[in-house]
């Protein structure tokens, strides 16, 4: 497994639980025109079970990718994803979006019923696990709405409840908030892990924010920029449950965050070099044709 430098605390420790998702040698390559883009390389992870597993890197770094792969969306070009199934009866997973992902014509109640009744459960189950979501993400005086009649911030509290009430062995996000304000962000942030302590599910979660990746996170991983490889892995020390906001007020917060940002810099500012440069090339060819 790649491991991070000296600087980073803790980063080699070893996980104490078996692996939940086992990640070797994975590697995702996609042909555009004339040659070959490769989007993930050699990436190697242990996820173990209950871990809330945080994925940070620069745009284009493959991240969505990894996730895609993870949720048996895409397939890799090489090595492996291995998911260990504790439970045949249940999904392997539920994956919550960017943007809106819940269907219009449904009301909240059936949009957070959406998979138990695909699956067949029986009325009783359905009619308490939906309930019980949908009270615990504040949604139980909007049952009977619709998608266009609520908040942006409302709809994801919609994806939260139908992913969670699905029961899946792993939950997959990616960058659920990215769209919300600040406000609406904190109070999903706090939403997500006051539901998700309920029963620790295996989490793997992408987002772009350092300070979301520290608030949400037991571990995070940085990715390099393309081809996206792991760069270097954080333990985050903080005891559970977390108060959102008086976490940001802990001076150790702020240290960690910089501490994955000092990792993160160099990658982003090479993604902005690559942008450039490409831009550049695409400018001289369209002069060239003239």
């Amino acid at each position: 497994m790649t491991t991070a430098d000296s600087k980073t605390t803790n980063s080699t420790r070893a996980p104490v639980a078996p692996a939940k998702i086992a990640i070797t040698g994975l590697g995702r390559v996609f042909p555009v025109r004339k040659q070959d883009v490769v989007a993930l390389d050699d990436i190697n992870i242990d996820i173990p079970a209950g871990q809330f597993f945080v994925i940070v890197g620069p745009s284009g770094c493959g991240k969505t990718t990894l996730l895609r792969i993870i949720a048996g969306l895409e397939t890799p070009s090489s090595g492996q994803v291995t998911v260990e199934a504790s439970d045949g009866d249940r999904p392997l997973n539920s994956m919550i979006f960017q943007g809106d992902s819940i269907f219009p014509w449904m009301t909240v109640w059936d949009n957070a019923a959406y998979g138990l009744k695909a699956r067949g459960a029986p009325d009783s189950q359905v009619r308490d696990t939906v309930g019980h979501y949908l009270d615990k993400t504040g949604l139980t005086h909007f049952a009977d709405a619709y998608p266009h009649q609520l908040s942006g911030g409302m709809r994801q509290r919609v994806s939260i409840a139908r992913a969670f009430a699905n029961d899946p062995e792993v939950l997959l996000m990616d960058e659920p908030f990215s769209a919300l304000d600040e406000q609406n962000k904190t109070l999903l942030q706090e939403e997500l892990l006051r539901v998700w302590e309920e029963n620790r599910k295996t989490v793997v979660y992408i987002t772009h924010s350092v300070d979301e990746a520290v608030t949400l996170g037991d571990r995070i991983m940085v990715m390099t920029a393309r081809p996206g490889r792991a760069k270097t892995f954080v333990d985050v020390p903080f005891e559970r449950p977390r108060d959102v906001l008086g976490l940001r007020h802990v001076p150790e917060y702020g240290d960690m965050v910089y501490e994955i940002w000092d990792h993160l810099r160099d990658e982003v500012k090479q993604t902005q070099r690559a942008a450039v440069a490409n831009a550049g090339s695409r400018k001289r060819r369209l002069l060239g044709k003239r």
